[in-house]
This record gives structure tokens, C-alpha cells and sequence, in this order.
């Protein structure tokens, strides 16, 4: 009789890397459930996101467009064979918002780079879970 171990993702990985593995799982997952509230708010069409949205200078029907175009980014970013393409296509929405906050002279800390700080939460959740997407900007993790 022998037993096979179906747990060959962590098998190889140091303790420390799991550790950090699971902090970008934990990063990613929170801010996965931002983006998704967010989205779901704008495809629901609730009021304070029409208002908002006309307050940043855009129709209201916009913000169903804007909807859809954030769920197919975290969509595409929760599979992990896409996760870096659907973490580009989310760098570049939330490169919107910072510009349509920047527009109407919203508070800088509070607001405008909000988006910013989004961003990097992503890519740093992201970055821990896969590291080698770190070689690629010619960061090495020894």
C-alpha cells in the first residue's frame, strides 16, 4: 500500500515562503473583495454610485460600463493563469480613477491616491504569491 500525497504545491516550499505565500493569498483576497463591492455597486446601478459618479464629471450611465469593465479585470485577475493580465487591466482602471480624482481636485491622500494604494496592495499580493514575477523587474529573492 503506498499513499500518494496530493499536496505537491506546498511540498517544495521553505516555511518562510509558505508564510509569504499566504500573505499574498490573504493580500489578494481582501483586495479582491474591494474591486468586487466596487464593481457590484456600479452593475446594480445604487444611487450613491450614480451620484458619485456624476460628481467625478461622468453620466450616470457610465458607471455600468465602468462596472463591467472592473469585474471582467478581477475576474480575470482571480484565475491564476491570467492573474498578471487581469492585474495590468486593473493597474490601468484604477490609473482612471487617480486621473478623474486628480480632475475634480479631490483630497489628495484620502482619495486620489487611494487608488494607488489599491494598486500596490495588488501587485504586492500578487508578487508574494508568485515570486518570480519579481525576476521579471530584475528584483532577485534569495
Amino acid at each position: 500500500m503506498s499513499v500518494i500525497s496530493t499536496d505537491t504545491v506546498n511540498q517544495d516550499l521553505e516555511p518562510s515562503k509558505s508564510r509569504a505565500r499566504t500573505a499574498g493569498i490573504v493580500i489578494s483576497v481582501l483586495v479582491t473583495a474591494f474591486l468586487t463591492f466596487d464593481a457590484a455597486g456600479k452593475l446594480a446601478g445604487v444611487p450613491q454610485v450614480k451620484e458619485a459618479t456624476q460628481a467625478l464629471g461622468f453620466p450616470s450611465g457610465q458607471a455600468l460600463v465602468m462596472g463591467i469593465v472592473l469585474a471582467i479585470c478581477v475576474l480575470v485577475y482571480v484565475i491564476p493563469r491570467t492573474a498578471v493580465l487581469g492585474a495590468l487591466g486593473t493597474t490601468a482602471y484604477l490609473g482612471g480613477a487617480v486621473t478623474s480624482n486628480m480632475r475634480v481636485e479631490a483630497p489628495l491622500f484620502t482619495h486620489t491616491l487611494f487608488a494607488v494604494y489599491l494598486g500596490v496592495l495588488m501587485w504586492v499580493g500578487l508578487a508574494m504569491r508568485r515570486p518570480a514575477l519579481l525576476r521579471v523587474v530584475g528584483i532577485h529573492r534569495d
